[in-house]
């Protein structure tokens, strides 16, 4: 390789990649993106052998004339045999394709696995290595035999180079919290309807009693917390998956790696870790991610999730809370719906335009909903 040739490759493993020059293309501001988080899934065996997710990250470099390779650009992808924990729904395609005889598996994720969060998927130094980097997973997917490409939960800035590269758009709908310069959650329902204000406020109240809830972050959390929180992460996770999607290990690494960007809410009865929700922060943003009990209490649910999680973001000075995927309940608590996206490159081209008129018609139904949506907002009426 000459001094200063760009070369694009499939490297093994995130893992395999210098954690410094990684999180130079990442940043810091989403934390599902970070050379820590990546390599946690990978260390603890929820990506891997027998999960379905074969880590292959895309890489771009340029040679130096002592022989390292400088890392230029990065697209964090998966080789994947099944469409489980990814929550943007390819399922119909993937039986519509294999009844017209096509193999849909494997095919190639761009994400952060088990993570429906709006991200940069296009880790680059320089926006012009966008189309080689596209071109690199697009001549992956021919080479080997994948049906298509799919880079789910994209930034909307990135947007533009996906499509430039021919990728098809798809839109979904998440629920986000907004924080406009509150002082307190007291602050927040004031924004609110007289009747939805009340209606929070006995939630709480529910919820609260007879509890204590505690926030632990960073060396606050302990092995005993996570012990705690994976016995409720199992239960969601059977009930929810099948399967819980990440090892107990995963908890463990993550905290050691980036514990500064978690925010683990546990309530206790009496000593007793009966619930919890597990929060990512970035310098924006609170990423609400998984939940969890023991006891079926009313309103817990909501309390953990999502208030504690308003609580957080107003204390921080946080513009907003992602609480995940779905969940049209979260609307009447203050959560507005927003539009994600995802981006897809399809091989076969009669596969593709089968996908482009659903994708047409189903973008239509996206933005009615939308609107339909943002007409029930609880907030005040002005004027």
């Amino acid at each position: 390789m000459a001094h200063g040739t760009l070369t694009a490759r499939v490297a093994p493993s995130v893992g395999s990649l210098q954690q410094k020059a990684w999180d130079a293309l990442a940043g810091t501001e989403h934390p599902f993106m970070r050379h820590a988080f990546l390599t946690a899934l990978e260390d603890s065996h929820s990506v891997g052998p027998g999960t379905g997710w074969a880590p292959a990250p895309l890489v771009v470099e340029q040679s130096g004339a002592d022989g390292s390779a400088r890392l230029l650009a990065a697209l964090p992808a998966y080789a994947k045999s099944h469409s489980q924990g990814e929550y943007v729904f390819d399922h119909a395609w993937a039986e519509a394709w294999q009844r017209a005889g096509g193999a849909y598996y494997p095919k190639l994720q761009i994400a952060a696995p088990f993570t429906p969060a709006t991200g940069p998927r296009l880790l680059l130094s320089n926006e012009n290595l966008a189309a080689p980097l596209l071109r690199t997973a697009e001549q992956l997917c021919e080479d080997n035999g994948f049906s298509s490409a799919h880079a789910t939960f994209v930034d909307p800035a990135q947007i533009p180079l996906f499509e430039a590269a021919g990728w098809l758009r798809r839109s979904d709908i998440q629920f986000h919290w907004h924080n406009r310069g509150y002082a307190s959650f007291e602050d927040f329902l004031g924004a609110l309807a007289s009747r939805k204000r009340k209606d929070l406020r006995k939630e709480r109240a529910a919820a609260q009693e007879r509890v204590t809830i505690r926030a632990f972050s960073g060396a606050e959390i302990r092995s005993e917390h996570w012990d705690a929180f994976w016995l409720f992460y199992q239960d969601t996770g059977v009930r929810k998956w099948g399967r819980p999607y990440l090892t107990r290990a995963a908890f463990e690494l993550i905290g050691e790696r980036m514990g500064e960007q978690v925010l683990l809410v546990l309530a206790f009865d009496g000593a007793r870790p009966i619930a919890g929700a597990l929060n990512f922060m970035g310098p924006e943003a609170l990423y609400g991610r998984y939940w969890g009990c023991l006891v079926d209490k009313p309103f817990l649910h909501f309390e953990l999730c999502y208030y504690q999680a308003i609580d957080a973001a107003i204390e921080r000075g946080l513009d907003r809370v992602e609480a995940g995927a779905q969940g049209g309940h979260k609307l009447a608590r203050g959560y507005e719906p927003v539009q994600t996206v995802s981006m897809h490159h399809i091989v076969d081209p009669g596969l593709r335009a089968a996908i482009a008129d659903y994708l047409e018609q189903e973008r239509c139904g996206i933005a009615a909903d939308q609107l339909v949506l943002g007409e029930r907002m609880p907030f005040r009426k002005i004027g």
